[in-house]
């Protein structure tokens, strides 16, 4: 049977840390990735029989790609502090591990979401993946600062199980993830060398919200839904606002 590592990338998690644990406890090995926590969330990992590793926090791509060498065993299971790895996805993966060669390098999991104490069904979310069961030695991050997605020569399969994902305590915490989000997307921007107008302010925030609100059926989520719609849009006219902000910074 194939050996499996549980990677958790962490800051300040203390209040997520120990169901994430809980919820991989049946991995060979459970890998915390820390970015120098302030508050309990090393000792509460240690307490809990992780392996720490401190490591400073550039972007999330970065910092996955530089420990995912670090893992003990080939096949990674890489979950977020604020994901739940369901007793379905468990057994499936298990299942997987226990064959001889397993098919594919690296698998999409289709993810649950929940917000504001509600699972969001709609609101563009409903076909939320990631790829987070891979082999280490053929998989890497793709270099961006925002939604960089796992890139292999290898094939990559689809799983059936779901992961849970408690995306946001609450709306507090949903703007402060929002600004730092706006923050790297407007960097990726500026790597392309985008110079914001009319399209950029007025066009494309105006049609994140009809897609989501609309077009992806967020009104059905109820007063969620349009919460979600219409961070969505502020999102991307935050970010060309802070495109405009660092492209005079860099001229002067």
């Amino acid at each position: 049977m194939h050996k499996i590592t549980a990677l958790i990338p962490t800051f300040n998690e203390s209040h997520n840390i120990d169901a994430v644990i809980r919820s991989v406890q049946w991995c060979d090995e459970i890998l915390v990735v820390d970015s120098f926590s302030t508050d309990d969330t090393v000792e509460r990992a240690k307490r809990l029989g992780a392996r720490i590793i401190q490591s400073e926090y550039i972007n999330s791509a970065s910092q996955k790609n530089r420990n995912i060498p670090n893992a003990s065993h080939q096949w990674i299971l890489l979950v977020d502090a604020d994901e739940r790895v369901t007793g379905e996805l468990r057994n499936e993966i298990t299942a997987l591990l226990k064959k001889s060669e397993i098919p594919c390098d690296a698998y999409w999991i289709s993810r649950r979401n929940f917000f504001m104490g509600k699972e969001i069904k709609y609101s563009g979310w409903q076909g939320d993946k990631v790829i987070r069961f891979f082999n280490r030695d053929t998989c890497r991050y793709e270099e961006k600062s925002v939604h960089a997605e796992v890139v292999t020569s290898g094939k990559i399969g689809h799983l059936k199980s779901k992961l849970d994902h408690h995306t946001y305590k609450d709306v507090f915490h949903y703007m402060e993830k929002w600004d730092r989000y706006t923050t790297w997307s407007a960097q990726d921007a500026m790597k392309k060398n985008v110079n914001p107008g009319f399209y950029h302010f007025v066009i494309k925030p105006a049609f994140r919200f009809i897609k989501h609100y609309f077009l992806q059926l967020g009104i059905l989520d109820g007063k969620a839904g349009y919460i979600i719609s219409s961070l969505s849009a502020k999102a991307v006219f935050m970010r060309y606002v802070k495109v405009e902000g660092m492209r005079k910074m860099q001229s002067k």
